[in-house]
């Protein structure tokens, strides 16, 4: 059978590639973004509790209505503005789902949707899936991997259909900072651009930062898609489940495509967080928890040869390799797994061409007896 590939330069992901090395080679996974340490006890009640309590058919397409009221009340609570939970508000099958619905929705052959790169490895074979064109935007490491606005204003046209942002940034860690977000509000008001906000890192933000959501900055709000995860958010990455906010107008489109896709997400999962989230605390706590997994792992390896500024948000942590060799970064990601036994992710993957800035991201959403003795590998390395 002959076919032509839609994605001929898509293989296998550097998520799977370091993890299945890691698994071979009996290494601690600091690559992977999953928590190894178990989930709440609590919420695991509530979603048993939900089955036994008979939420095991069909949730409605948008969702459980109690778990989208916990989610207005999260908005109202943390920023202050509101989305309708009848209307607004649509339970996903994860955040991925979320990001492919929302773009398979919108972008449609030729139009152009501006990426920050080092970016989430979903963002352009989705967008060229659908016959879009991705226009990359490098960051730089050398600077913090901060946006350069006048280059984004440079890179908008008449065929600008959307702008991706990620704040928190995976893999990088840097955040989206008020100004940033009053700069991307500036440069797509009057326009007919559309802002995909990723946000599934928003309660993993450190030092007493603010998470500058979309949703806080009114005219931006009108044109955004926010999106996030409980997945992320409590522990669970195996569970898929997330959701996305935006005005009606733009909701009605994407549930077009998502009633053909999923349709409904796990409903006993979903009454079950949506008891848990009775008690903000359990998403309120989170950049505390991190924060302090984050300060230990980088005093473990503060006298390696690693260098480093310590992560904004997410739980992931950028280390600077230039201090022990030159090699290429995944050959080094590489190696470090098999000769040393801890893997990483390389950055140069979500570069454009391949940008190689000698740094390697580490997940640091481990019990602290795996980071002790992750970082006792890295401190003796030179």
């Amino acid at each position: 059978m002959q076919h032509t590939s839609k994605l001929p330069n898509v293989g296998t992901t550097i998520f799977s590639v370091m993890s299945a090395l890691a698994t071979k080679h009996g290494a601690i996974n600091l690559s992977q973004g999953f928590p190894n340490f178990k989930s709440d006890q609590k919420l695991i009640d509530l979603v048993s509790n939900a089955m036994n309590s008979g939420y095991n058919q069909y949730a409605p397409m948008l969702g459980n209505l109690e778990l989208r009221e916990a989610i207005a009340k999260k908005y109202e609570l943390l920023y202050n503005t509101s989305y309708h939970p009848e209307s607004e508000i649509v339970v996903t099958a994860g955040a991925t789902q979320a990001i492919f619905t929302i773009i398979t929705t919108f972008i449609k052959p030729n139009d152009e949707v501006i990426i920050f790169k080092p970016a989430y490895d979903s963002y352009e074979p989705n967008v060229e899936l659908h016959g879009g064109k991705v226009v990359p935007i490098q960051l730089q490491a050398s600077n913090g991997f901060k946006v350069n606005w006048h280059e984004v204003k440079a890179k908008i046209n008449s065929q600008t259909k959307m702008i991706i942002i990620n704040s928190p940034h995976n893999p990088t860690g840097s955040v989206f900072s008020k100004d940033d977000m009053l700069q991307l509000e500036n440069l797509t008001r009057d326009t007919n651009i559309m802002v995909l906000s990723d946000e599934v890192y928003e309660h993993m933000i450190y030092d007493g930062e603010n998470h500058q959501s979309a949703c806080l900055f009114p005219d931006l709000k009108t044109r955004s898609f926010v999106v996030a995860s409980f997945c992320k958010t409590f522990h669970n990455t195996g569970w898929r489940i997330g959701y996305c906010c935006a005005p009606k107008e733009l909701m009605q489109e994407f549930l077009k495509v998502h009633q053909f896709t999923v349709f409904c997400i796990h409903h006993p999962t979903q009454k079950g967080i949506a008891d848990y989230m009775q008690e903000p605390k359990h998403y309120l706590e989170l950049s505390d928890f991190y924060q302090k997994k984050r300060d230990l792992f980088l005093n473990l390896i503060k006298d390696s040869k690693f260098k480093f500024t310590a992560s904004k948000g997410t739980y992931f942590q950028v280390l600077d390799y230039s201090g022990i060799t030159q090699e290429y970064d995944v050959d080094f990601a590489k190696r470090l797994t098999v000769e040393w036994g801890v893997a990483s992710i390389p950055l140069s993957v979500f570069n454009s061409n391949n940008l190689d800035n000698k740094v390697l991201r580490f997940c640091f959403a481990k019990t602290d007896d795996t980071l002790k003795q992750a970082a006792d590998i890295l401190n003796g390395i030179y």
